[in-house]
């Protein structure tokens, strides 16, 4: 018995591949268009009841990487987000969660001039349940810890950017 494995793959960014300037946050020093790429899961774990998605950066230069996005409460009949869903037109029923840009909306990737090459983790998790038991104003630790300790599984696709 073959077992299908839980992907997560996107026509604008590619695994260890640079990011385009579309996807450059658009504050904090950096000029980018800040679109959210397009992202596309398959083969949810059984018992999968929604998903979320992350994007994470941990070559930031804080004690604590930099989240970028947190979405969460996503239907179990979605098989992605499309290009720009970031700018909250996301499936209806989910939640956004404040990034450490302080929105909650996608915030691109802007890691500072010279630092080097970031790694930006774009993550989607499958979850046992329809709603992530976690408070609206949750902060993005707490949306990370309530993810790892529930997931039934997770894909990830790791895009690279620097200044």
């Amino acid at each position: 018995m073959t077992t299908k494995v839980f992907t997560l793959s996107s026509p604008d960014i590619k695994e260890g591949h640079f990011m385009a300037k579309d996807h450059e946050f658009d504050g904090f020093g950096c000029d980018g268009k800040n679109i959210s790429p397009e992202l596309n899961w398959a083969n949810a774990p059984a018992g999968t009841k929604s998903f979320a998605v992350t994007v994470f950066d941990p070559d930031a230069p804080t004690c604590s990487g930099f989240w970028h996005w947190l979405v969460t409460d996503i239907p179990l009949d979605a098989t992605g987000l499309a290009r720009g869903a970031g700018k909250g037109s996301l499936p209806p029923g989910c939640r956004s969660f404040t990034n450490d840009y302080g929105s909650k909306n996608f915030g691109g990737a802007c890691p500072p001039e010279g630092h080097g090459m970031h790694r930006y983790q774009f993550t989607v998790w499958a979850l046992p349940e329809e709603t992530l038991p976690a408070d609206n104003g949750a902060s993005a630790a707490v949306v990370g810890f309530m993810l790892n300790a529930m997931a039934l599984g997770k894909a990830t696709l790791t895009a690279t950017y620097a200044r």
